[in-house]
């Protein structure tokens, strides 16, 4: 009975100890993902209102997608620490600073 008892405690100290790296530091964060999401919407209204000229847009979306690529890096080690979360954190911040500058410069595209 003492050995069962041993077998099981590993079982549940293994399953317990997989299961806290795997949910520890979840590899997907809903804020990041929202603000990308939220940002591209803003891109798109842009173009679709005039307010970002075809420059300006395509600046914005190499912006975004180095912003994506980096993300995709930071994540190949199979989590994301709290310093590369501050990290795309700051960058997104950078970006939506950018998108609010080129949607209110007065450039727009002209309109037949």
């Amino acid at each position: 009975m003492n050995n069962l008892l041993k077998a099981a405690l590993i079982v549940i100290s293994i399953t317990l100890i997989t299961a806290g790296v795997s949910f520890g530091d979840p590899i997907d964060d809903p804020v990041i993902k929202a603000r990308e999401r939220n940002q591209q919407r803003r891109i798109n209204q842009g173009i679709r209102s005039g307010e970002l000229t075809p420059q300006e847009a395509a600046r914005l979306e190499g912006r975004e997608a180095k912003i994506k690529q980096d993300e995709q890096r930071m994540k190949s080690d199979g989590k994301l620490t709290r310093a590369e979360r501050r990290k795309l954190n700051k960058e997104l911040n950078r970006s939506s600073h950018a998108i609010y500058k080129k949607k209110l410069n007065n450039r727009r595209v002209q309109t037949q």
